[in-house]
């Protein structure tokens, strides 16, 4: 059980990118598709290297996880866009921009 909820920290965790990234192109698009789709084999990797297997109730957690990661980096993108005026869609690079500008 240990295993499962690290494993659907670190899905959540690597889907705050990719959903700051899916809220920043039109829907629908090959961007958008890639944004929801790129993490997929990262998540199938870690359930074969954790061996919490493929059970019904893993999807439970690890669905949450991907969707409310998704969700999050919905938000974060909408709190960065709106306090640094010029913000694209890479997250990495639109939170050292911003903390240039906090820092002058």
């Amino acid at each position: 059980m240990l295993a499962l909820i690290l494993i659907s920290f670190l899905v959540f965790i690597i889907n705050i990118p990719f959903g700051y990234w899916r809220s920043n192109v039109k829907a629908y698009s090959f961007q958008w598709f890639l944004a929801i789709h790129i993490p997929v084999p990262f998540i199938i990797a870690l359930r074969l290297v954790s061996e919490i297997g493929f059970a019904w109730y893993t999807y439970v957690f690890l669905v949450t996880a991907f969707f409310l990661g998704q969700k999050t980096g919905s938000v974060v993108m909408k709190r960065i866009h709106r306090a640094c005026q010029h913000a694209s869609s890479c997250l990495v690079m639109d939170l050292m921009r911003c903390i240039r500008l906090y820092d002058d």
